[in-house]
């Protein structure tokens, strides 16, 4: 024999009850059943909410009667054939006359007794069951309709009274003797030896199903839920969650305790001590073959079997010099919270026994406290105990599963994860069989918490980069574009799956926690009502709170780099072609540096430099290899790379200017390009990067401009001043020509010396021959003494810019 179990959910509504009769005409044809069915979805809520408003002596408990009644005839009207609808009427429009009548009692006395809380719960399961059961009988199926009050005996614990086992399993085998139809059971409901009715608690169907399957000697009890089993975790908070095959009796136990919804410890017990096994299914995808739960489960390539959580806890903390090797105290302490009837969630506890801290649900603390002041009170005035602390806010999570037990590392990978989702640990507990690690955090980092030990145990197939990015001009939208285009490759290739979560301009933001479209991100931003903030941009990124997240920075803004400390603070990695953070002062670049080291998380800059060319990481590598470096010598601006390989003489320099903006190499106003700054700051860069401790000002730049065009007081302005000098700069050129050689705007860094400047070279330099926008770095090294190390590539361009920043983000996904 099975027992199927159907919750609220699955008989929610007529459509719902038709599915389940289909499910069990199909059940009957393969074992002998017995059927536990809930109240319909939502009335136990709806009769709870009527007895509260009768107690209260508000008569609104009425029109609640009212929607009960018209949803269960209209049930019936579904079901039921016309022939028998006025007997099942006649059944129903009884029992609502006497949920009336004790309803109206409650409102007379105004008041709301156990007993009569648990009379009034038990019509749920009346009303569905028997409705059902004649569904069935009108589709042919022979079933009765059985009140589990009738068999299932108590004692006298109202709202979750404690079964008889013994009797109760002799009338159920006496009744089912007696009985050969398919039984339609009541869930939840009982009755004390005097005839009263009483209810079995929270999961009191499940109980319900295990109590008759026990009984019966089942070979399986199934329940049927909403979920295709028992979750690796709540699917609500993490996403790739997915069902186990397989789970231990201990393993379900310890999941449920701590938060899992699917099945009650208490409704475990019967099939556990009769080695049932328990089944958890989907009413709604029936042909998915769910979570076995039983004391033989399969071979798992899983070392853990899920991980829970308990979103609001309190913790307790009692320490003090007078509990040092004193006999007794946890005795007393845990005596005390009995004697109140506090459950207790975890306990942690040094070994140095100077405290004991214990969770407890949030609305037990100040009862909790209460209790151990009154036990302890003579120790704490005389300061042998400290005062009781009582800390809220807080989460705890678990990480269950049998194969823990003697396998090494689990904790550490566990701490890694908390570590990872930038959470600090409150507490920690673990029991000696190994089975469950828990950890108490603070609720916000609940979710980003359960996210990143889920993806460690359970090896999600791709890594998922959460992008915040802020500036979508030129670079901006180059990048968009190109995580668009190689968003799917970059999946199938590296496993690294790119959700952009926010992008922000000067004027809007637009934010979404599960990613924007990736379809045209410029033209949703235009239409976003949000107004862009810095300050409200980092704080939504902070409560988002997501693991691997990723801000990127395509601005060339001071004010967004005042942000840098705060973002690597939260453990978020930054990448930006922004030099204004890694060549501000000397101060600020070591703080960031020490920062990304201390949080775990990455600051990535090679865009500063150069472009996409492998710069900063080449140059990185050779000193933390042991390298020493003696000479930088580079052109590191694709812009003046391109305006003084294209003046041949051929073209006034005014015209190669206006060329380079026009083709995106510029900025809008080129003389931040011509006033040697940029390069000076890509040189400081490197600089620090090779160890030295220089500052901006101590780097020596010729700014090419005449004076006249420095002043200018517009763009256009300036245009015409540079036209006015076009003669100024040709005759520079016609001198180095006349010698066999060419202008170049060179960086060189030598000796803690560093010069940005332009300079006439000849056919043996190395710069001679660059093309186009080409930039070029000589790096003499110890190593590299005779023969220095050159790269060489395009080094201008929007598309080759935000190619290096797309690269970067690449990195931050294996950081």
């Amino acid at each position: 024999m099975k027992i199927l179990k159907f919750g609220g959910t699955s008989i929610k509504t007529s459509e719902r009850v038709l599915h389940v009769v289909e499910l069990l005409k199909k059940a009957q044809n393969e074992s002998e059943i017995a059927v536990v069915v809930s109240a319909f979805g939502g009335v136990t809520d709806q009769l709870v909410e009527m007895c509260r408003a009768a107690s209260q002596g508000k008569e609104s408990y009425l029109g609640i009667l009212k929607k009960i009644e018209a949803n269960h005839y209209e049930i019936t009207k579904d079901l039921i054939d016309k022939k028998n609808i006025e007997a099942v009427n006649k059944v129903l429009h009884d029992r609502f006359r006497s949920l009336a009548d004790t309803l109206h009692g409650i409102f007379l006395l105004r008041e709301l007794s156990p007993r009569s809380l648990d009379i009034i719960m038990s019509f749920g399961e009346r009303l569905s069951a028997f409705i059902i059961s004649q569904s069935l009988c009108g589709k042919g199926i022979p079933s009765e309709f059985l009140d589990a009050a009738i068999v299932v005996k108590t004692d006298e614990t109202f709202n979750d009274a404690r079964v008889h086992f013994d009797k109760t399993n002799a009338n159920i085998r006496e009744y089912f003797a007696n009985h050969k139809k398919l039984q339609v059971i009541t869930g939840f409901i009982a009755s004390d030896e005097n005839g009263n009715v009483t209810t079995l608690g929270r999961s009191g169907s499940d109980y319900t199903a295990a109590i008759f399957g026990a009984a019966l000697g089942a070979t399986e009890i199934q329940i049927w839920t909403d979920v295709n089993g028992v979750m690796t975790c709540d699917p609500r908070k993490v996403k790739s969650a997915f069902s186990m095959d397989s789970m231990t009796y201990e393993e379900a136990m310890e999941m449920s305790h701590f938060g899992s919804k699917v099945i009650h410890p208490k409704a475990m017990q019967p099939a556990l001590e009769k080695n049932i096994p328990l089944r958890i299914k989907n009413t709604f995808k029936p042909e998915f073959p769910g979570t076995v739960i039983g004391n033989e489960v399969k071979p798992s390539d899983y070392v853990i079997k899920g991980i829970s959580s308990i979103h609001e806890i309190a913790l307790l903390r009692v320490q003090g010099s007078g509990m040092l090797g004193v006999t007794g105290i946890s005795a007393r302490l845990f005596g005390a919270l009995a004697k109140a009837e506090i459950s207790v969630i975890l306990i942690s506890q040094g070994s140095s026994e100077h405290s004991i801290c214990f969770a407890v649900a949030p609305g037990a603390a100040k009862a909790a406290k209460k209790a151990i002041d009154r036990e302890f009170s003579i120790e704490i005035l005389a300061h042998q105990v400290d005062k009781v602390t009582v800390e809220i806010g807080l989460s705890a999570v678990a990480v269950v599963g049998e194969k823990m037990r003697g396998t090494s590392g689990i904790a550490a990978r566990v701490f890694q994860a908390v570590s990872r989702a930038g959470a600090n640990v409150v507490a920690i507990a673990q029991g000696s069989s190994e089975l469950n690690i828990s950890v108490v955090i603070s609720q916000k980092d609940e979710e980003t918490t359960l996210n990143a030990i889920h993806d460690i145990f359970f090896g999600k197939e791709f890594v998922t980069v959460h992008i915040f990015m802020v500036g979508i001009g030129l670079v901006g939208k180059q990048l968009l574009e190109q995580i668009s285009k190689q968003h799917a490759l970059v999946k199938k290739k590296h496993s690294i799956d790119f959700r952009i979560n926010a992008v922000s301009n000067s004027r809007k933001m637009l934010f979404n926690k599960n990613g924007l479209s990736l379809n045209d991100l410029p033209g949703q931003l235009d239409k976003s009502d949000e107004k862009a903030s810095l300050f409200a941009f980092f704080e939504k990124m902070k409560t988002l709170n997501f693991r691997n997240s990723v801000f990127v920075d395509c601005t060339a803004s001071d004010d967004i780099t005042l942000f840098y400390e705060k973002i690597l603070k939260l453990g978020i990695s930054i990448v930006t072609p922004n030099k204004r953070a890694m060549s501000g002062s000397y101060e600020m670049y070591k703080q960031l540096k020490t920062l990304a080291v201390e949080r775990r998380a990455g600051i990535y800059y090679e865009t500063n430099v150069g472009a996409s060319l492998p710069i900063i990481q080449t140059l990185d590598g050779m000193i933390s290899s042991g390298d020493t470096m003696l000479k930088i010598e580079t052109i590191i601006s694709g812009t003046l790379s391109f305006l003084f390989n294209s003046f041949d003489g051929t073209r006034p320099f005014s015209k190669i200017v206006r060329e380079a903006q026009e083709r995106g190499f510029t900025e809008p106003d080129p003389r931040e390009d011509l006033n040697g700054v940029d390069v000076a700051r890509k040189l400081l860069i490197l600089a620090r990067e090779s160890g030295m401790e220089l500052e901006l000002s101590d780097i020596e730049v010729e700014n090419i401009l005449p004076e006249s065009c420095k002043k200018a007081k517009s763009v256009e302005d300036f245009y015409g001043e540079l036209e006015k000098n076009d003669a100024y700069f040709e005759k520079k050129r016609k001198a180095a020509d006349e010698n066999g050689k060419v202008l170049r705007y060179i960086a060189i860094l030598e000796k803690s010396k560093a010069k940005v400047s332009l300079q006439a070279i000849d056919a043996a330099h190395p710069f001679f021959h660059l093309k186009e926008s080409e930039n070029i770095i000589a790096i003499q090294t110890r190593r590299y003494d005779e023969t220095p190390l050159v790269i060489k590539g395009s080094g201008a361009g929007a598309d080759l810019t935000a190619a290096g920043v797309f690269a970067d983000i690449i990195k931050t996904a294996h950081f």
